[in-house]
């Protein structure tokens, strides 16, 4: 082969190879940066405010859907698998996502967040509401977690994401300050919601949940129970029946108009709306609504 041909056939080979590598880097993650899959929204949001510049955040539930609803699409299951860090909820919250991880094997890198939070007074870890990112300190807690999940995966970046986790979870208790005081003169202390996504929020602001149905916004409460909530209802003096903006209210409002009370929306924040995502509105905003919607239905 001559000079000539051999200069021109390493100018293909190393054009080849340029081509080529850019297939090796997940889709839509930019040069430098990790890749994090999370479940959905809060969690999405725990790791894109922690890991800033240095990931690239894919929420796995769309906005305006229910997480426990979402069935995963074959690019969702690559993500998972090119994931360096992958943060959800264990337990059954969203099964289609715990067969697939089940399917990727044992692998570093992957966070089931509740077993990273403390358990409530007497409740027992097999029987747990997952909706722990409701309360501030706990949510604050999943995201140091995080935090150290991304440093784990990225080791130069130890210190950006130990901080930036540490700065999320200090304006966290300073949420947590702005609960406990708005939520300190209620005078009804009874959260009677339309499924049981309030545990951890009302263990920490003292009040009792009443809940019309389960964990799951799907499952139906039967008569007897709901007979029983109608009398608790009227029993401690309950103004409001709450029910969430992404499930039907039709139950709460039935509830609601049975015992003279009102119905309005509570929101567990599992993901946001199309409006909310487009208002640009974040998990502190969406719990500060909360707050604003407590004070006035329990009467504070």
């Amino acid at each position: 082969m001559s000079g000539f041909r051999r200069v021109w056939a390493l100018l293909l080979a190393v054009g080849s190879m340029a081509v080529l590598a850019p297939a090796c880097v997940p889709p839509r993650v930019a040069a430098g940066r990790i890749l994090v899959t999370a479940a959905f929204y809060p969690l999405a949001e725990a790791a894109q405010v922690v890991g800033g510049r240095r990931v690239e955040v894919v929420d796995l539930t769309p906005s305006g859907a229910e997480p426990h609803d979402v069935e995963l699409t074959a690019r969702d299951l690559r993500r998972l698998e090119d994931a360096r860090v992958v943060v959800y909820v264990g337990g059954g919250f969203q099964p289609a996502l715990d067969r697939a991880l089940a399917n990727r094997g044992k692998r570093s890198g992957v966070l089931d967040v509740v077993r990273t939070v403390s358990t409530l007074p007497g409740e027992k870890r097999t029987a747990r509401d997952p909706h722990v990112w409701l309360d501030p300190l706990r949510y604050a807690q999943i995201v140091e977690r995080v935090g150290r999940s991304l440093a784990e995966a990225d080791p130069p970046g130890r210190d950006y994401y130990v901080n930036r986790a540490a700065s999320y979870a200090r304006e966290l208790a300073g949420l947590d300050a702005e609960f406990r005081s708005g939520l300190s003169g209620c005078r009804v202390r009874t959260l009677v919601t339309a499924h049981g996504a309030f545990a951890y929020l009302a263990a920490r602001y003292g009040f009792r949940q009443v809940a019309i149905s389960g964990i799951s916004p799907e499952s139906e409460p039967n008569p007897r129970h709901l007979a029983d909530v109608a009398r608790t209802v009227r029993r401690e003096k309950v103004t409001t029946v709450y029910f969430e903006s992404l499930v039907s209210p039709k139950v709460a409002e039935a509830l609601a108009r049975e015992t003279g009370a009102r119905a309005a929306a509570l929101n567990p924040i599992e993901s946001r709306t199309a409006a909310e995502a487009r208002q640009g509105k974040d998990y502190m905003e969406l719990m500060r609504e909360d707050l604003e919607a407590l004070r006035e239905g329990q009467g504070c």
